[in-house]
């Protein structure tokens, strides 16, 4: 089980840098003038994203396999809420990529300011996360 959890913990991790970074990059994409800066942005974005997203599946996966595997949490309050905040993580990980869809077709319609807000999410999501698991307040 502990190697199950190291796994886990390491495409959590890794899933996490692309969450933060990838919507750096949006800020920088909906800042560029130049035509040749977007694209290069845009290629990071989309080698960012085709990257990260095998590394969520991992995570879940190891998630779901130690959650039913093992019942690590089952029946327990702080678990429901960890697994609610793992669905609005799912989300906010598909938002990205309709955005990403958006500065593809150059239709976005957001400032940068928009994706600074957007870029502070998964932090907030990560650190109720962490409280849970560390805390389990209930």
């Amino acid at each position: 089980m502990l190697w199950v959890k190291v796994l886990h913990l390491l495409f959590v991790i890794a899933w996490f840098a692309g969450l933060f970074y990838l919507p750096r990059l949006y800020v920088n994409l909906a800042q560029a003038q130049d035509p040749a800066t977007y694209d290069t942005l845009l290629g990071m974005a989309r080698r960012l994203y085709r990257f990260m997203t095998p590394l969520a599946a991992l995570a879940l996966a190891f998630g779901l396999y130690l959650w039913l595997g093992y019942g690590l949490g089952q029946g327990q309050g702080w678990m429901h809420a960890k697994l609610l905040l793992v669905l609005l993580l799912i989300v906010y990980h598909l938002a990205c990529r309709h955005y990403l869809l958006a500065f593809t077709q150059r239709a976005n319609r957001h400032a940068h300011r928009f994706y600074r807000v957007f870029n502070e999410i998964p932090v907030l999501i990560l650190l109720l996360v962490l409280i849970l698991v560390v805390v389990k307040p209930f």
